[in-house]
């Protein structure tokens, strides 16, 4: 079965309510539960607390801010960093302010060891103040991996939380569940596993917030690449969070997503304007059934899928509608003196 298939198994059986559909046998989840004692106490437990970065970012002459809400885990509150400015939180911040030459207010709720079930206090949290977010980003799946959850039972709480967002009328954008088969700690088999099992995650977590109307941002093994040649840049001591240069790399991922859905990003050009089937061969970002999208974005870090319509219709005979947009991703450069690093963009092959 594809891939493409699975995940669309899962997305129905959450949407449906069903349980009962998992990812694992008894046996393997078996060797997943012993592997997985044993790479925590290879990797650690983190120490601290994320630091706070709520606040209001950039000084535009008075200009009314934009309002920003961070949800999820510790990858999204900034667990394994000590300065509140190199938290994702901070970091898209900053960087919507200059994009948008306005001030940028940020509210993260986001929780280390949260699962997918916890995003429904966090949706509560965000919506119950008296200024609601014009954009919120969600980074969930890592935890629902690590703590055997159903994919179907985290699929359906993400599901629900994106749709209680756009009904108060909430931009959302959604960071998958990384590729946990990068953390090097992890032992084979669990890395293969891990691997398998949050590249599956991933793809159900698109299929269905892309169904309520969010735009999906492919976190997948965006770290993996550069955690060979430099390790103990992108992640932190706990060598399984994220360091500074490696949440900078994430939030340049989720950045163009989160300037399109406030429209401050402008689309690239041939893609305005309704579609018509006979146009869809001759795209630049392919348009497809939305489990396939999903399952080519779990295969692509930096991706981003989006609903679209197609001669007038949101659904085709093989699903909602997605446009599949394969961004450049960011690459690490180790600069002088030691332990200093750049972004930059690799060249589209």
């Amino acid at each position: 079965m594809s891939r493409a298939s699975r995940a669309r198994r899962i997305a129905v059986a959450a949407a449906y309510g069903g349980g009962g559909l998992g990812l694992l046998g008894a046996a393997t989840a078996g060797v997943v539960f012993t592997e997985t004692k044993l790479a925590r106490r290879s990797i650690g437990e983190p120490t601290g607390e994320p630091p706070v970065a709520d606040g209001t970012y950039g000084d535009r002459n008075g200009r009314p801010a934009l309002q920003l809400a961070l949800l999820g885990d510790s990858s999204a509150a900034g667990l394994g960093v000590h300065d509140p400015l190199e938290t994702p939180g901070a970091l898209l911040a900053h960087a919507l302010s200059e994009v948008a030459e306005r001030p940028v207010r940020l509210s993260n709720v986001a929780k280390s060891g949260a699962v997918s079930a916890d995003l429904k206090d966090q949706v509560r949290r965000v919506l119950d103040t008296p200024l609601t977010p014009h954009v919120a980003v969600i980074m969930i799946g890592t935890n629902d991996v690590t703590h055997r959850v159903r994919a179907t039972v985290a699929v359906r709480h993400l599901d629900q939380a994106v749709r209680q967002l756009r009904a108060a009328s909430v931009e959302v954008v959604v960071g998958t569940c990384p590729d946990l088969g990068t953390v090097r700690p992890m032992a084979q088999p669990l890395r293969l596993i891990a691997r398998r099992l949050s590249r599956m995650l991933a793809a159900a977590q698109t299929i269905v917030c892309v169904e309520a109307g969010a735009r999906v941002v492919s976190l997948g093994d965006l770290l993996g690449p550069e955690f060979a040649a430099a390790p103990h840049l992108l992640f932190g001591p706990d060598r399984f969070h994220p360091s500074a240069a490696g949440y900078a790399t994430c939030t340049y991922a989720l950045m163009p997503a989160a300037c399109e859905a406030l429209g401050l990003w402008p689309e690239p050009a041939g893609v305005r304007g309704p579609l018509e089937m006979a146009e869809l061969a001759d795209l630049a970002e392919p348009v497809l059934p939305v489990a396939d999208a999903a399952a080519e974005a779990a295969e692509n870090p930096g991706s981003e899928v989006t609903g679209v319509q197609v001669a007038g219709q949101d659904r085709g005979p093989r699903g909602r509608w997605a446009r599949l947009r394969l961004r450049r991703t960011p690459r690490i450069t180790v600069l002088e003196p030691p332990g200093t690093v750049a972004l930059s963009v690799a060249a589209e092959e």
